[in-house]
């Protein structure tokens, strides 16, 4: 018995030193390392500035052959040959087709011999007018012989004046058994063969030649989209720009040759409430083709104050709206909520909510929160090949 109080006396002060020993360990793992105190965030700005910029604008449109011309026969035969290739470049007067002249040439020598015979009874006539008016002054023939003579001499002169009439007349018919091109251009398929039966008049064109260098593109524009141009225009908001016109083909291939904006309809198309606007385009390779589908862009207005930022610097929000971060004089973080129009090359035209002056942050966005003190880096901003900046001109 006082062997086990021995023992219990004994044990308490391990006990007592092994809690406080533990108790002292947890106490050390409890206390946290101080925090280390974070510096600014680095971040990139671009520095935004007005810039003179073209807007382009693309616009859809067809290739349309600037001259058209039907060939048809202006006097009716059989056809005795056709004298061209289809498919090949033709120059106005170039003869096309024959048809046979043989009634025609029959009918002008008529008219040739008859103009002839006019010809001699005028001569007679003429002498004896000239030969009574000298008797009539003598009294050597009566009065009314002389006049009878001298209204022979009138009635013989109209008729050679008739009878040359006729004779060119039928020549003209003659020459027009000789069907000629009546511009330059490429003509197209032949819709008759020899020995077909054509007629003065006809509705069915034998071929159809269209001048393709230079050729039309017309384009069309909304007429809202014009509107809004014109009072930007008569605003002063912007400028008008070029009249040069870039084109890409249907394959999205850009056509190497710049075309010149001609004129735009002066009436809006009530069906699709657009206006129709024409460019000349350069085609001495023949590639544009009539009925082609193309994009146009057109330099219709100059911006020469615009504010243009990299579109890395504009974000949108879940509404999909446009933002952006700035950083203000304090070097502190600023969100704005900018208008981005359109875009121009890699970057964005801005209309509102930045200004010329603002540091634009590109750069490490994702490590920023408005209100942030932030260390700035300027980074280089890319420029279009549209825009040329105010200071360099």
């Amino acid at each position: 018995m006082v062997q086990e109080e021995k023992i219990r006396v004994t044990a308490w002060p391990i006990r007592t030193a092994l809690a406080g020993a533990l108790i002292a360990a947890l106490c050390a793992c409890s206390k946290a390392p101080a925090p280390v105190a974070r510096g600014p965030v680095e971040v990139g700005v671009v520095t935004l500035a007005t810039q003179r910029v073209e807007l382009p604008t693309d616009l859809p449109g067809r290739t349309t052959a600037s001259e058209v011309s039907d060939v048809r026969p202006q006097v009716t035969g059989i056809l005795k040959a056709r004298k061209f290739e289809e498919g090949s470049l033709v120059k106005a007067g170039q003869l096309l087709y024959e048809i046979d002249p043989a009634s025609y040439q029959a009918t002008a020598d008529q008219a040739k011999a008859a103009l002839a015979n006019a010809q001699a009874t005028l001569a007679s006539a003429e002498l004896k007018d000239k030969r009574y008016a000298e008797l009539a002054t003598v009294q050597g023939v009566a009065k009314q012989d002389a006049d009878d003579a001298h209204a022979a001499y009138l009635q013989a002169l109209a008729s050679v004046a008739q009878q040359k009439a006729a004779y060119e007349t039928a020549r003209i018919n003659l020459d027009y058994t000789r069907v000629r091109a009546p511009i330059s251009g490429r003509i197209g398929i032949s819709g008759v063969t020899s020995g077909a039966l054509v007629t003065s008049g006809q509705t069915t064109a034998l071929a159809t030649i269209r001048a393709l260098d230079p050729i039309y593109v017309d384009l069309t524009q909304s007429s809202a989209q014009l509107l809004q141009l014109r009072r930007s225009l008569a605003q002063g908001d912007l400028h008008a720009g070029s009249a040069s016109v870039s084109l890409k083909l249907e394959d999205g291939t850009a056509y190497p040759l710049k075309g010149q904006l001609k004129f735009a309809e002066v009436a809006v198309d009530e069906s699709t409430g657009s206006v129709t606007l024409r460019a000349q385009f350069p085609n001495p390779k023949g590639v544009l083709l009539p009925g082609m589908y193309v994009r146009a862009q057109l330099d219709q207005a100059v911006d020469p104050a615009a504010i243009l930022a990299p579109q890395q610097g504009i974000s949108r929000d879940a509404k999909g709206n446009a933002t952006a971060s700035v950083v203000n004089a304090e070097n502190k973080v600023e969100q704005r909520a900018p208008t981005a129009t359109r875009a121009i090359g890699d970057q964005w035209l801005i209309t509102a909510g930045l200004k010329s002056g603002d540091r634009l942050i590109v750069q490490g966005l994702s490590k920023i929160r408005p209100g942030d003190t932030v260390k700035v880096v300027d980074v280089a901003a890319s420029t279009p090949a549209a825009a040329v900046a105010e200071a360099g001109r």
